[in-house]
């Protein structure tokens, strides 16, 4: 069974789709070597089919360079992006942009990307605009709350009781690294705490008491830890960053344009997605 359908509608695509020309290059044309595997022997010219080969191609090569299969939101946002380079890869040809080269898809791509970018202009932009910006994705300049502690890694049994014993021993003054591997953390952001160990350990460890081992539990198992120093978060200064920002709003907003353009050139074909 085939569906036949316009191009979908744009959604919110996860935050590593929409950096500058890495949604068009990177992803697309060096992530994806599919040369129209899903299209040849198609007899229509406007007809683009996101078949098998495109999920599967996508599957191992994000598995190859994140360690684990994409979800369901990211594997959509793959095929997104091919479809974008798909339909720049066609519209560099119709403009004969090969001519010269040789063929190569990633050039055709970037070459038709820059055709669309002589169409986009940014806005006018100033203080009332950019601190918008800024205080929108301050996650991105504010600087968060570090951490800097130590793991004693203790070797065979790490279930609780085991742990908590290892942590009473340390305490009492056994050296860190007896019966174990001792790890060494500086500046840990909190956000790398509750993607490496869990919520519940980051709260633990925020609220510790520095030089003092403690048996936490994280997502993998417990684990005998001892905070050593903790650096508050600071908010970002606007003028400071001015010039950062400026440059991150110039890139989204021109990433924004690049898509809507795509999307728009993308009408014009039919967008058929087999029945899985």
């Amino acid at each position: 069974m085939t569906s036949s359908t316009q191009a979908p509608p744009a959604k919110p695509l996860p935050a590593w789709t929409r950096e500058p020309l890495l949604h068009f290059l990177l992803l697309g044309a060096l992530l994806f070597g599919i040369d129209h595997v899903a299209n040849r022997g198609s007899s229509d010219a406007n007809e683009i089919v996101i078949g098998t080969e495109v999920d599967e191609e996508a599957r191992q090569l994000f598995k190859a360079t994140r360690n684990r299969d994409p979800n369901a939101e990211e594997l959509t946002a793959l095929r997104k992006v091919w479809l974008d380079n798909e339909v720049l890869y066609r519209e560099g040809l119709a403009l004969q942009l090969d001519k010269g080269d040789t063929a190569i898809r990633e050039r055709v791509i970037f070459k038709a990307l820059s055709v669309v970018d002589t169409g986009t202009k940014l806005p006018p932009v100033d203080d009332t605009l950019l601190r918008g910006w800024f205080e929108t994705h301050r996650e991105k300049y504010d600087e968060p709350a570090r951490f800097d502690f130590q793991e004693a890694v203790l070797s065979g049994e790490t279930g609780e009781a085991a742990v908590r014993a290892f942590v009473d021993a340390l305490n009492a003054g056994a050296p860190g690294d007896a019966k174990a591997g001792l790890r060494v953390f500086k500046g840990r952001p909190h956000s790398n705490l509750l993607q490496s160990y869990g919520a519940d350990f980051a709260r633990a460890l925020e609220s510790a008491t520095p030089g003092q081992w403690l048996a936490l539990q994280s997502r993998e198992g417990w684990r005998a830890v001892r905070l050593d120093a903790a650096t508050p978060p600071r908010p970002g200064n606007f003028e400071v960053l001015r010039g950062v920002v400026l440059q991150d709003w110039t890139d989204a907003t021109m990433a924004e344009q690049r898509s809507a353009a795509v999307a728009a050139l993308a009408k014009k074909y039919v967008i058929k997605v087999p029945a899985q």
